[in-house]
């Protein structure tokens, strides 16, 4: 593959490789450690290339398409004065790795936790992360999930306006920083995903059209001009992005990464550009001995997302499943019904639980057709579930978590209910204890008209759902510092209390051989009434059986204890117990701690529950 940007090579010297192959001239303009013009060799498929002595890690420079005008490296490493300031040398073998041991996690055992790194602290940096990990492992997450990192204008960003997909944010703390933070993930026995963006790149600062044709009037996506992956030059567009996950994966030891929005990257050539990047990434599996790992957020509802290019799929490790968030959402906010029409039933949820997408076919009237195709049998580590996440929470109606809009019951329901789920697990920062901390939608352009036109879009689009309240200023830094997590809420209170209520919900899943098994053969679900669901989770070997009771009603409900499937169920959770409880208001009556199979009982309004199957010696 042609390694485009800045490739330092030791003792001073470094190569330069830009693609622009429209362009007849293309000129380098370093600025230091002196101020000089190198002439740039054009070379095959429309690569110019330089390779110049006396420069040290840190120079600074541009590069000049036909000779005109400075513009930063579409490949830069490193962005230190921002999106419209000069691009910087990285010697990426300078950083000393401590982690040479580490051979990653397998993807089935992940408890995934998605952070934004400028408001997880007041210091909103890469290093500033690193005294929580402690508390997150003592948690039991073991994998974290960064928002974009690439680099944005200004300081403040969710990430996906990001314009150069290989830097690294300069005021997150840069390069180092970040190994810095993987490093110290590591020793903690703790995966680093990455969310990238393929799918657009963000408006200011962006200067790709100015080098080659990126874009395409062809597609369109709702956050501007489609990148070009199937028209016209679009060979050096798809090397460019294919070779994105590499260099994540070489240079900074991502273990994995989320790519957003897949249904927007547009692509009818033969080879597909996620089979180009799939092999591409199996290749450097290869070469660096351990699990390299690609999630994607997909619209398409489709299993082929997850199925290998072999037999037409994508090729993805798993995908986020949305369907599962949705069904959960509705039945546990009755609001939920005026944001997702096509939600509301228990049995959907049931098939979350079983299968996997719930619009598998059917007729959906948000879409206003037919949407999706089954799931069913496709392996449940080939999905990750939540009920938060930076969409999910961000987009929402003033930006409220879940903790601000369920009572504590129905947020301990919300959270057994995807741990106990036959997927991985994701959480969204500060979910684990209960953060009420909104997480508004944030920026910080410099250009005045873009500033208006994000003010308008985000009020126009809050009108489209239909949400009444109108969003915060996003350029205002306020509402980035309204956004930031009140760390020390997790040592008192309610919030003490769901952070130990995770913590034994993560301990059940590692330690109950039920919760670790994704085969869809080996799990039933049941409907109980209009908002009850009775799971049965059986191990691989079948030797175990856990069984689920979820009441998400106001009401007690019916049920009889299987007598086929054991002979005495043992109680191992009830969120009942006095421990998980905060109020002062007298706590209704707990299900037996033993109940043999055949026995009829009275399940709990709002309580989850779980069995474990016991036989007679």
């Amino acid at each position: 593959m042609t390694h485009i940007g800045a490739a330092y090579l030791g003792n001073n010297n470094c190569v330069f490789t830009v693609w622009a192959p429209e362009k007849e001239a293309m000129t380098l303009h370093l600025l230091s450690p002196i101020n000089r013009k190198v002439k740039m060799q054009r070379h095959e498929w429309g690569y110019f290339r330089a390779e110049v002595k006396d420069v040290n890690p840190g120079a600074h420079y541009y590069f000049m398409p036909d000779g005109e005008k400075d513009f930063p490296d579409p490949a830069s490493h490193f962005q230190p004065e921002g999106v419209h300031g000069p691009s910087e040398v990285v010697d990426h073998q300078a950083y000393v790795w401590q982690d040479i041991t580490w051979r990653g996690l397998p993807f089935k055992d992940l408890i995934l936790y998605e952070l934004h790194v400028g408001t997880f602290t007041p210091e909103g940096t890469f290093e500033a992360i690193i005294p929580r990990l402690d508390s997150l492992v003592e948690t039991g997450i073991n994998a974290l999930e960064l928002m974009p990192v690439s680099q944005f204008p200004g300081e403040r960003n969710w990430g996906y306006d990001g314009v150069y997909p290989y830097a690294v944010q300069n005021s997150y703390g840069g390069p180092n920083g970040l190994k810095k933070l993987v490093d110290a993930c590591h020793a903690r026995g703790m995966a680093v995903f990455l969310d990238v963006v393929y799918n657009h790149l963000g408006p200011e600062g962006n200067y790709f059209g100015q080098f080659a044709p990126y874009f395409t009037d062809k597609y369109s996506t709702p956050w501007g001009e489609a990148i070009n992956f199937d028209d016209a030059w679009s060979d050096g567009v798809r090397d460019y992005f294919s070779n994105n996950p590499l260099h994540w994966f070489e240079h900074y030891h991502i273990d994995g990464l989320r790519l957003d929005a897949i249904h927007t990257v547009f692509d009818k050539k033969a080879i597909n550009f996620w089979e180009l990047t799939y092999y591409k990434v199996k290749l450097l599996e290869q070469k660096l001995g351990r699990s390299l790992y690609m999630t994607a957020e997909s619209d398409y509802n489709s299993p082929k997302v997850m199925k290998s290019p072999e037999v037409g799929g994508f090729g993805f490790q798993a995908q986020w499943l949305d369907d599962f968030h949705h069904s959960l959402y509705v039945l546990l906010n009755e609001d939920g019904k005026k944001y997702y029409e096509d939600f509301g039933q228990v049995e959907q949820l049931a098939k979350a639980y079983s299968e996997g997408f719930v619009h598998s076919g059917e007729f959906v009237k948000f879409r206003k057709q037919r949407h999706g195709a089954s799931s069913a049998g496709i392996s449940g580590d080939k999905f990750i579930a939540f009920i938060q996440n930076h969409d999910q929470v961000g987009n929402h109606v003033g930006s409220l978590r879940l903790s601000a809009i369920i009572d504590f019951e129905r947020l301990k329901l919300a959270a057994a209910a995807v741990m106990l789920a036959p997927y991985v697990p994701l959480l969204f920062m500060g979910e684990e204890y209960a953060e009420d901390a909104p997480f508004y939608y944030f920026v910080h352009h410099s250009d005045e008209s873009l500033i208006k036109a994000v003010q308008k879009g985000r009020e126009e689009e809050f009108a489209d759902f239909n949400w009444e309240a109108v969003p915060p200023n996003p350029q205002a830094e306020q509402t980035f510092s309204d956004s930031t997590l009140r760390w020390e809420k997790r040592e008192r209170g309610r919030h003490k209390t769901m952070l130990h209520w995770h913590q034994e919900l993560i301990r059940l899943r590692r330690t109950e051989a039920a919760l670790q098994c994704f085969d869809k053969n080996r799990i039933q679900v049941y409907t109980m009434g209009q908002e009850g669901l009775a799971m049965v989770r059986k191990s691989e070997d079948e030797q175990q059986q856990l069984l689920c009771l979820f009441n998400l009603s106001d009401e007690t409900l019916p049920y009889t204890f299987p007598s086929s499937a054991a002979d005495t169920w043992k109680k191992v959770l009830d969120s009942r117990q006095s421990k998980w409880q905060t109020g002062k208001d007298k706590i209704p009556a707990s299900l037996p701690a033993q109940a043999a199979g055949g026995e009829d009982c009275q399940i709990p309004p709002l309580t989850v529950t779980v069995y474990k199957s016991v036989n007679k010696i």
